[in-house]
């Protein structure tokens, strides 16, 4: 089976459970947000230690992203086939979230200025995974209210990418110093 399908030829794309849309919808450009941020955090996971402690993270996150595309893939008449977890984000992803923030939050000082990027090589790209969430976020408002669990996601996920840059940085500066 070939991953070409020739469908999308003549501009559209299909959705999740059936109907198909230009491609510069915005169903489509926020998924698609969504995917480039994933592949994003696929690199970031590269240039982190494979298997430790950000690379577990990283890859729950990477594994909500697949719910998230696939509840803004699906167009709201059929919102009704998404499986919470599954294919349609939940509150309880939101505060998995929440949870994270709070611990990382505690692993390192907060700065009291504006931060610049690249003090560290996986820092530096938890903060591009981070702004591409957050254009991800605002084009998903376009679907909203529909998909109020997934707006609340990518806003906390970008709180949280943040803060592991940070965390990163942090780890990088003292293993710098010594």
């Amino acid at each position: 089976m070939s991953i070409a399908t020739r469908k999308g030829d003549d501009g559209t794309t299909g959705l999740l459970y059936g109907g198909r849309v230009r491609k510069d919808s915005p169903r489509p450009e926020a998924y698609g947000q969504v995917d480039e941020a994933q592949a994003v955090l696929g690199l970031a996971r590269a240039h982190a230690e494979p298997g430790g402690e950000l690379d577990g993270v990283l890859v729950g996150v990477q594994r909500d992203l697949w719910v998230l595309m696939a509840d803004l893939a699906t167009d709201v008449a059929n919102r009704s086939k998404l499986v919470a977890g599954a294919s349609l984000v939940t509150t309880e992803m939101v505060t998995r979230l929440d949870d994270l923030l709070a611990h990382y939050e505690g692993r390192f000082e907060m700065p009291k200025e504006f931060v610049v990027p690249g003090a560290s090589l996986v820092g530096a790209h938890l903060d591009v995974a981070r702004t591409v969430v957050r254009r991800a976020e605002r084009v998903a408002v376009a679907l909203a209210p529909e998909s109020t669990a997934a707006l609340a996601y990518l806003n906390r996920l970008s709180d949280l990418l943040w803060a592991l840059a940070r965390w990163q940085d942090g780890t990088s500066q003292t293993a710098r110093q010594t």
